[in-house]
């Protein structure tokens, strides 16, 4: 699912038509998407251009504390405090994501807007500095990603529904939970969605 530089392609638009950026939106895997990576995964969208997108998954915990490959974030990081495996693409690398006090200067030095009090945080930087600016914090090893119409594609194929995003979505302690209650808020028969048993043949 991560981008493959020789079949990339750009998104199939009619004329004249512009590619509908997805950035701050979620994809919501459903039942049909068998792929282990992303089975019952939501994934927040931090970039979505013509050749391609970039995200990370909220939902997949590990066990391992923030402060243990991160030294001085662990203050800042929201419950339950540890490293989410943000996708199979570069697991070796750490994408932080955090949400902004309001009022927060724009242009602030280490944070990359993304959408509304949402952005991406350079973590090369001292976390004292940014106590005072940033609610919470969360930090990815490795991120989703797909070439250019890709995402698109597996969209109209029925791999993932895409929903408004909200600002604690990111954040949520109880992160085992948000995809049944991102399709329960839905409402209607989407969230009815959210019942739909993990292994159909034990239903």
């Amino acid at each position: 699912m991560h981008p493959d530089p020789g079949t990339a392609r750009e998104p199939e638009l009619t004329k004249g038509q512009a590619m509908k950026s997805l950035v701050g939106q979620l994809l919501v895997a459903t039942p049909n998407l068998r792929d282990p990576n992303f089975e019952r995964t939501v994934v927040l969208l931090v970039a979505h251009e013509a050749n391609g997108a970039l995200g990370v998954v909220l939902n997949r915990a590990t066990e391992v504390p923030v402060g243990e490959v991160l030294t001085g974030w662990q203050a800042l990081a929201s419950e339950p405090g540890v490293v989410f495996e943000g996708g199979p693409v570069q697991p070796e690398a750490a994408i932080c994501l955090a949400r902004a006090r309001p009022g927060l200067p724009a242009g602030r030095t280490g944070f990359s807007r993304v959408d509304g009090l949402i952005g991406t945080v350079d973590l090369s930087g001292d976390p004292e500095t940014f106590k005072e600016d940033l609610l919470q914090v969360r930090v990815f090893a490795g991120y989703a990603g797909w070439a250019g119409g890709q995402l698109e594609e597996e969209i109209a194929q029925g791999s993932w529904l895409t929903f408004a995003s909200l600002p604690g979505d990111a954040f949520d302690p109880r992160p085992d939970n948000l995809w049944q209650m991102v399709l329960r808020r839905q409402g209607g028969l989407i969230a009815a969605v959210a019942h739909y048993p993990s292994d159909p043949a034990l239903n």
